[in-house]
């Protein structure tokens, strides 16, 4: 007589291999994510650097008659908040994460710019990391 289907040690063989290629496959997905959204923070505060630079060249300030205000607000993509603080010839853009999977983000858990173009990250040492220059 002929026999259809699996035997229990087949299954069990296919569900082994699949638990090992999802043991290898989440933590690389979830680690691309956070790299991926990291562009959020950087990107927001580049463009809020830009727009400072505009209202300096145009006002020699950055807090006379300009659109970026100090204070803090979510990125564009909600992933970290954006922190600035102003005055008439200096200015520093901080990002903190704000929700998940960036606060779970040991790599980068915060990014600085100033008016010098100077990039930062915490922990010290990862600023290139962070700021995707790698």
């Amino acid at each position: 007589m002929k026999k259809n289907g699996f035997s229990l040690i087949e299954l069990v063989v296919a569900m082994g291999i699949i638990g090992i290629l999802a043991a290898i496959a989440i933590p690389a997905y979830s680690a691309y994510t956070k790299t991926a959204n990291r562009t959020d923070a950087t990107r927001t505060m580049t463009s809020d650097a830009q727009a400072l630079e505009r209202c300096y060249s145009q006002n020699f300030s950055y807090t006379v008659n300009c659109n970026v205000v100090a204070g803090s607000a979510p990125s564009v993509q909600g992933y970290y908040t954006i922190t600035i603080a102003l005055a008439a010839s200096t200015y520093t853009i901080t990002a903190t994460p704000l929700k998940a999977p960036q606060t779970n983000d040991s790599t980068c858990t915060s990014f600085t710019l100033n008016n010098a173009g100077t990039q930062g990250a915490t922990p010290a040492g990862n600023t290139q990391t962070c700021w995707g220059s790698t």
